[in-house]
């Protein structure tokens, strides 16, 4: 049994990532250099690949035509800061990025022939990206069903299995916790300094750290509670 596992390096695809090995999946982990600024992430993406032994690690190149759109993406534009819920799209939202990550995994997925298909979207604790919702989600399955050799055979069908996507960020690292994820090993911050230091005021570190706190834990790269 196998399954594609979208691998960011951050908390949330992690999880994901024990989830799929705790159901019994061999994971195969997809990654995505996409030009973002927090390429850290693609360090920790490898190290937790190595870590819980995936079978096949890639890493895609991504160039996107609109890299000016997304602060994420723009050397000109900063990371906001202190600014949570400020907008219903932030800043940080990336055009179409869940979008292409998916179809890069359905066409990995055709030729292994593995129809599962991991995400770690969420749509509770979450910055508002529209990518996230579970509409699109199934949205998208449906149409790679339709989209594909593979699917309008019926000979494989593609489900997209997003076990976060109604959990809470508390949630999230309780289960990451319970099935023995290593924190320091994963990075969620979009602002990260140079030695890898959470900014600790982006979006993603303030869902972070709202998780860590409400579940009672302590997260390692943040410090004492």
């Amino acid at each position: 049994m196998k399954a594609i596992v979208l691998l960011s390096g951050g908390l949330d695809s992690a999880t994901c990532l024990l989830i799929a090995r705790e159901e019994g999946y061999d994971v195969y982990a997809m990654s995505f250099d996409y030009g973002q600024k927090h390429a850290l992430e693609l360090q920790r993406a490898r190290a937790l690949a190595g870590r819980y032994g995936v079978r096949e690690h890639r890493v895609i190149r991504i160039d996107f035509p609109a890299a000016r759109a997304s602060a994420l993406t723009d050397p000109s534009q900063s990371v906001p800061k202190d600014s949570l819920g400020r907008e219903a799209i932030p800043a940080t939202y990336v055009p179409a990025r869940n979008m292409l990550f998916l179809a890069h995994a359905v066409a990995w997925g055709e030729a292994l022939g593995v129809g599962d298909i991991f995400i770690g979207a969420n749509a509770l604790d979450y910055s508002g990206y529209p990518d996230c919702r579970p509409e699109f989600l199934e949205s998208f399955a449906a149409t790679a069903n339709l989209a594909t050799k593979a699917g309008s055979q019926a000979s494989l069908r593609f489900r997209i299995r997003a076990p976060l996507l109604r959990m809470t960020k508390a949630q999230i690292v309780s289960k990451a916790a319970s099935l023995g994820l290593d924190f320091a090993a994963t990075s969620s911050c979009y602002d990260p300094s140079e030695a890898g230091k959470p900014c600790g005021r982006c979006d993603s570190c303030l869902l972070r750290a709202k998780g860590f706190s409400e579940a009672g834990i302590r997260d390692p790269l943040m410090g004492p509670m």
